[in-house]
């Protein structure tokens, strides 16, 4: 019996441990972690053999089946292409922040860029979502690299007729993803299979990319967009996750709502945001970041944020 409890007590340090390496903040995948979720978990099944509801099945089925994903998504597209022109003629116009710019104002030499988050800002990977709520099963880093071997993603709605746009009026496309760097081959084929154009292998900045004087931290782009502002004159930024953007410091709602109304006047110009209701950073800003959490006690912190009345 007291061998049996020590094996128990062992376990469940070494439990504790592994718990304590995932991710508890995120703005966008976290080294090839789209979902910005721990790695899978066992889940609990009925007697038929079913898992029990799942928070992202219509969220999954939004971005699958709504006609209104992909007229939102279009409407996004289309209203940024309008203003290409303008972003180009006007030889200031900078979509980076002034901290992130690493180009001392001295944009005039520099040839124009739009830099692009990959995952669910121009490739949909809906279908892998799909899989998890089918198997009762969260993010890991393993069917991740799988499903992104299998390069079968198709593209966002409006994204290869604007790239199209941008290119055609000589604007390079910089793929800046969390995906990380050893995912670069296949992530670039399945962007060219898409139709997105891919000047080089250069235009792709993963995580893990090396940018000489900048500590990155976890999967912050910070660093990777300091890097685009030194090579070019980033007109636009497209994402769908806050951090594709701006570095969030404190993953918080209320740090979050009051970023976006510091920049709220770059969304639609300099800015802009893809809808994405199946993960997000916004979503661990509800229950502290603590993805060591049972899957049940980030849900129940997730129905405690609801608003049942304004």
């Amino acid at each position: 019996m007291e061998r049996t409890m020590r094996s128990l007590l062992t376990l469940s340090l070494l439990a504790l441990a592994l718990a304590a390496c995932k991710p508890t903040s995120f703005t966008a995948p976290d080294a090839a972690m789209p979902a910005g979720k721990p790695a899978a978990a066992t889940v609990e099944k009925d007697a038929a053999g079913t898992p029990p509801a799942d928070d992202n099945l219509n969220a999954v089925l939004w971005v699958q089946a709504s006609a209104e994903y992909r007229a939102a998504s279009e409407t996004v597209y289309r209203a940024a292409a309008d203003k290409l022109d303008i972003a180009l003629r006007e030889k200031h116009w900078d979509a980076l922040v002034p901290g992130e710019r690493d180009n001392a104002g001295q944009t005039a030499g520099l040839k124009p860029a739009v830099v692009m988050d990959v995952d669910e800002t121009v490739l949909d990977n809906s279908p892998y979502q799909a899989r998890l709520v089918r198997d009762g099963k969260e993010f890991d880093e393993v069917s991740w690299d799988q499903w992104v071997a299998e390069k079968r993603a198709r593209a966002v709605p409006g994204v290869v007729d604007f790239a199209r746009a941008a290119s055609a009026k000589g604007i390079t496309i910089l793929y800046l993803s969390n995906r990380a760097v050893h995912l670069k081959d296949a992530t670039i084929a399945n962007l060219e299979a898409v139709g997105m154009p891919v000047a080089n292998d250069d235009v792709f900045l993963g995580l893990g990319t090396v940018v000489e004087g900048c500590e990155q931290h976890g999967s912050e782009k910070n660093c990777r967009r300091r890097l685009a502002g030194q090579q070019y004159r980033v007109l636009m930024q497209f994402g769908d996750q806050l951090g594709d953007f701006v570095q969030i410091v404190a993953n918080t709602p209320a740090d979050r709502a009051a970023l976006v109304d510091e920049y709220g006047d770059w969304f639609g110009e300099r800015w802009w945001m893809l809808p994405n209701p199946t993960y997000g950073s916004w979503e661990p800003a509800l229950f502290n970041n603590a993805w060591d959490q049972p899957r049940e006690a980030r849900r129940r912190s997730k129905h405690a944020a609801l608003e049942l009345a304004r």
